[in-house]
């Protein structure tokens, strides 16, 4: 009778970058271990493409560049390499150019939803907040019109958004909720 290997595999950075230039599913990377992203409901979608039009016009001629969904975070914290794919980050750092990966963004947002609401609000959030570079979390409700906002700048307090609009501090705007939750009934 033989033994289980019931120690996961073990892959390096290296190797995990090449495997997501051709796998068929986006991999989230930490420590060395890999796990699959669940796809995304209408509402999702929706939220996250309201975010990219709304933001768009905003950073045009500022150097900065906007991502949704398919741009990983690269951080590294005691010594642990990680792999995140937000829902959308926002880069203005003019040295931030790798080619599949962010590592300071200024920017970050996740959309909740029941099988990610818990790790966005927790684990991701403690993890984002490392970055420098970072000066606005934001946490999008899909179900009703509510955003937990958390900003460098407020020591990351966080402050629930329902109505009106917040000011990202990273590019000294106002986004309206109007626009963000635009085609939906929350």
């Amino acid at each position: 009778m033989s033994a289980l290997n019931l120690s996961p595999t073990i892959i390096s950075v290296d190797d995990y970058l090449a495997g997501e230039h051709t796998a068929e599913l986006r991999y989230e990377y930490i420590n060395g271990q890999v796990y699959a992203m669940t796809g995304a409901s209408r509402q999702h979608g929706i939220i996250v493409s309201n975010l990219v039009a709304a933001l768009r016009p905003l950073v045009r001629g500022r150097g900065c560049q906007l991502f949704a969904s398919d741009m990983k975070v690269r951080l590294q914290i005691a010594d642990q390499d990680i792999f995140y794919y937000p829902d959308l980050l926002l880069s203005c750092a003019a040295d931030d150019r790798e080619p599949y990966y962010c590592t300071q963004p200024c920017v970050i947002v996740e959309v909740l939803s029941p099988s990610t609401e818990r790790l966005d609000r927790r684990e991701k959030f403690l993890s984002y907040i490392t970055l420098p570079s970072l000066q606005d979390y934001l946490l999008v409700s899909q179900t009703e019109r509510a955003i937990w906002h958390h900003r460098r700048s407020c020591n990351w307090h966080v402050e629930r958004v329902t109505e009106g609009s917040l000011t990202l501090d990273c590019l000294g705007i106002g986004l309206p909720l109007s626009l963000i939750y635009e085609e939906l009934d929350t």
